[in-house]
């Protein structure tokens, strides 16, 4: 029942409005995940630098301490920018380990959810349209961008719950549906050395296309052999730095819907998250086909 929710900008006029129309398709799908939600967006960025959002559950923390506590233990600058209860570090790229490593000895509560070149990512539990305001989502700007409001269904209405998961550099991933082997497939992703935080599904199936495509496949590529190898009935929709990408499983009983302009690719999981975008009226609109892999990227 939860909602997802992406959109992928072709035109670069419509950057700065990014942030307030991703928020509108959220907010739209309240009805679908009433408990918490989240969100990422893909912004600016450079090569030599990594963007860490950390989270912290401590009201009024301070992220600027914590960068000048970083700055100490590494020996490199780093910046922060504080968003309510995230803050987003920004380390020199070749020190993200030593930045990481800093952060868990420091002890203090605070847990990177998210790494990446050009992407943040936000979440918390609360109404998705409270949670997209608490953050100031549509003031954010950028290429692209995935959300999700989650009912939850198998596990505990928390932070750590909401969706998106993030395993890898600039990737992230949202759900809908449930998977039957999860619990299986992370002892497996566990003995290839991945690291997961909670016991939600959806994680696991961040993992395993970070771990695919460690292992030399390209996004298209994981999606397909997530096919074979993930059970149970979903929709995905997954964030990289270049672009995003949709799946359904074969069953196709989660609902996944398509509009594309000449300004912009934009997913929901039902019309109405996408009636109010610019020039939806001309957009080609389509339910994405069962066991197809869709994805658009930045040239």
């Amino acid at each position: 029942m939860c909602g997802i929710v992406g959109l992928f900008l072709k035109n670069k006029a419509l950057e700065p409005e990014l942030g307030s129309m991703l928020s509108t398709m959220i907010g739209t799908m309240c009805d679908r995940g009433p408990d918490s939600a989240g969100f990422a967006v893909y912004g600016s960025g450079d090569q030599a630098h990594v963007k860490l959002t950390v989270r912290s559950a401590k009201t009024g923390y301070n992220f600027e301490g914590l960068a000048k506590r970083l700055s100490n233990a590494i020996g490199k600058p780093v910046t922060a920018e504080t968003h309510d209860t995230h803050g987003v570090l920004i380390v020199p790229e070749a020190s993200e380990q030593a930045a990481r490593d800093a952060i868990e000895k420091i002890g203090d509560g605070a847990k990177v959810v998210g790494s990446g070149i050009r992407m943040e990512l936000y979440k918390e539990v609360g109404r998705p349209d409270a949670v997209a305001a608490r953050f100031h989502l549509e003031t954010m700007s950028g290429t692209h961008g995935i959300g999700h409001t989650r009912m939850a269904t198998e596990s505990a209405v928390t932070t750590e719950g909401a969706h998106p998961f993030s395993t890898g550099r600039d990737q992230c991933l949202v759900h809908n549906g449930s998977l039957s082997n999860h619990n299986a497939l992370r002892r497996k992703l566990v003995r290839q050395g991945l690291k997961f935080e909670t016991e939600n599904d959806t994680e696991v199936a961040a993992g395993y296309l970070t771990w695919r495509m460690r292992e030399g496949d390209s996004l298209s590529d994981a999606l397909k052999h997530s096919l074979k190898d993930l059970d149970g009935f979903y929709t995905f929709v997954v964030g990289t730095e270049d672009g995003f990408g949709v799946l359904r499983d074969p069953i196709a009983c989660k609902h996944a819907v398509l509009a594309e302009t000449d300004d912009y690719v934009a997913f929901g999981t039902e019309y109405r998250a996408l009636a109010g975008l610019p020039g939806i009226d001309k957009a080609r609109v389509w339910e994405a086909e069962p066991a197809t892999v869709y994805f658009w990227e930045r040239h």
